[in-house]
């Protein structure tokens, strides 16, 4: 079909191009079991891999739908190793099982073919011993505890990923909640429609197929409240793990706001305070803290320090190497990762999948904005001359001094200026990462600066006045990236970025996506140093929200 928007290749890319009718359509359907790894302007390129499509088939998708997906949009006939693979992706989820005969957890394989290959596998041998009642027909294997999250790291690096359905322990019971109408501003409060299906598709009724994966839903949808809700559902103590004390007393201040949780039984345990209740919120740097290299995790205890039901991972992709052997060996307590995006820098999507879990839900953030549930969002990238001064300096330059000397660029002072001026009615986030830019901004602008040296004390009353209205204008650092609640926030105006960071992307637009009364709008400037480094690395922090169906409008800020 001409009209159709998918070249579908034979080495499992599929291009897709934009000026195609069913475009839209094709790249929503596309994006549940593929990845978008280039982004240009007319034509976008996907990838299909293995861990898509076990995703894809961890929230139900059957191989039939993902071919007929590729067939109702290919322009050309799908390649038949296309096929192939596809088929054989899908086929090795639920080949293998964990499951719990009496008191021992037991590898089932459902293909008795299987066994020979993990007997010889010595990345997965050395986890199990043959069950003595084992037999050609239904061949099983028997799983010591403390190997069960090794287990599944080993087994989808060998290409079969384990369902485990082995059960939970039920921690400590808890009575969870939510309320019918909040603590604080007396307002009517009940889940959205999406928010209710993530809880049921998480929690699957109690049954051991739900209880450990991850919610992805976009900034300002309510992460958050879809992890109150699961807390109720699961009724036992839970430990909350976070990115910042600015967000775990986020998390403390919704829960005492939409449950029926009292004061005393939620603890946080951070850098400035450590209290361990029946709900508990800690952050991932006081849990990886250290005097040394050589040094113990001295926190890490907090995981085995009450018999906690549920763990909940915010952020997961952020979650941090430590946290991840930790993880590894509480495969027997339910586990929810919450993310705007899966998209991890270091590469570490299949372990996610293996320790936490499979994606549960994942909402289009154009899905969400169409309904109202999040703003509508213009994003801009506005390209700035290199100042003349510097052009010597960036020709002669290293490249990874090229990408600060473009960064830094104080021709995009100007811009800001421009901008904060004819957003004189919104507030306004000033976003970088280099202080000496941020502080200069501050300065010119005379608006407040916070950065990662600045007191805890200092940062809440600075976010306090923003989010009451006093401040119009705020200057942040890498520290607003992630779980900072400015629902009020309608401009970001990123002026520099940590190179090619699609999630940090993603995350500074969450900064100005929550639901805002009247019009609904928010504006995202991204300010790039023309023919750059730069820019290079700008394409790449936008590929996942053109995957979400985001246009970048680029203006050229030259007369």
């Amino acid at each position: 079909m001409p009209d159709n928007p998918l070249i579908i290749q034979s080495d499992l890319t599929v291009l897709v191009e934009l000026r195609s009718p069913r475009y839209a359509e094709a790249r929503d359907a596309l994006a549940v079991f593929a990845e978008l790894v280039k982004s240009p302007e007319h034509i976008h390129t996907y990838r299909i891999t293995p861990l898509s499509i076990w995703n894809a088939c961890a929230a139900g998708m059957k191989p039939k739908a993902i071919l007929a997906t590729l067939q109702n949009f290919a322009r050309y006939e799908v390649p038949a190793v296309v096929t192939t693979k596809v088929t054989d992706w899908a086929s090795r989820y639920g080949k293998l099982q964990l499951v719990r005969r009496k008191n021992k957890l037991v590898l089932e394989l459902k293909d008795p073919k299987l066994k020979t290959l993990l007997l010889e596998e010595k990345s997965v041998r050395q986890f199990f011993t043959e069950l003595s009642e084992s037999n050609a027909a239904s061949p099983a294997f028997e799983i010591y505890p403390d190997h069960r999250g090794l287990l599944k790291q080993a087994l989808i690096k060998f290409g079969y990923p384990l369902e485990d359905i082995a059960g939970y322990r039920e921690g400590k019971a808890f009575d969870i909640t939510l309320r019918s109408e909040t603590a604080r501003e007396k307002m009517p409060f009940a889940l959205r429609d999406y928010q209710e299906e993530a809880v049921a598709q998480y929690h699957a009724g109690g049954s051991a197929r739900g209880g450990s994966g991850v919610i992805v839903l976009p900034c300002g949808a309510g992460k958050t409240i879809v992890g109150l809700a699961s807390m109720a559902q699961v009724g036992a103590r839970t430990l909350i793990l976070t990115t910042n004390t600015t967000s775990a007393r986020q998390w403390v201040a919704e829960i005492l706001d939409k449950t029926n949780v009292a004061a005393e039984d939620v603890g946080e345990y951070t850098g400035n305070q450590k209290r361990i209740c029946p709900v508990t919120v800690a952050t991932y740097q006081i849990l990886t803290w250290r005097e040394s290299r050589d040094d113990d995790f001295r926190h890490l205890h907090l995981f085995n320090d009450s018999d906690w039901g549920l763990i909940i991972y915010d952020e997961v992709h952020l979650l941090p190497a430590p946290v991840f052997q930790i993880t590894a060996g509480l495969q027997a307590r339910r586990r929810l990762g919450l993310t705007a995006t899966l998209v991890r820098e270091d590469g570490r999507e299949e372990d996610v999948f293996a320790l936490i879990g499979p994606k549960k839900a994942d909402v289009p953030w154009k899905v969400l904005e169409n309904k109202g549930w999040i703003a509508q969002a213009e994003c801009h990238e506005m390209r700035v001359s290199l100042a003349e001064d510097l052009r010597m300096p960036y020709a002669i330059a290293p490249k990874r001094n090229k990408f600060r000397i473009a960064s830094e660029n104080p021709a995009k002072h100007a811009i800001v200026t421009r901008l904060v001026s004819h957003h004189s009615q919104e507030q306004i986030l000033i976003i970088g990462m280099y202080v000496d830019q941020l502080k200069a901004l501050s300065e010119e602008l005379e608006v407040p600066l916070i950065t990662g040296s600045l007191s805890q004390k200092r940062r809440d009353v600075l976010f306090n006045s923003f989010r009451g209205g006093e401040l119009r204008v705020l200057v942040v650092s890498k520290v607003a990236n992630f779980a900072v609640d400015l629902p009020d926030a309608a401009v970001a105006i990123q002026v520099s970025g940590t190179f090619g960071s699609r999630q940090e992307e993603a995350q500074r637009l969450g900064r100005i996506l929550r639901p805002k009364g009247g019009a609904n709008r928010a504006w995202f400037y991204s300010l790039v140093t023309a023919d750059t480094v730069e820019q290079d690395f700008a394409l790449k922090r936008q590929m996942f929200l053109c995957e979400q169906g985001y246009d970048y409008q680029i203006i050229d800020t030259e007369p």
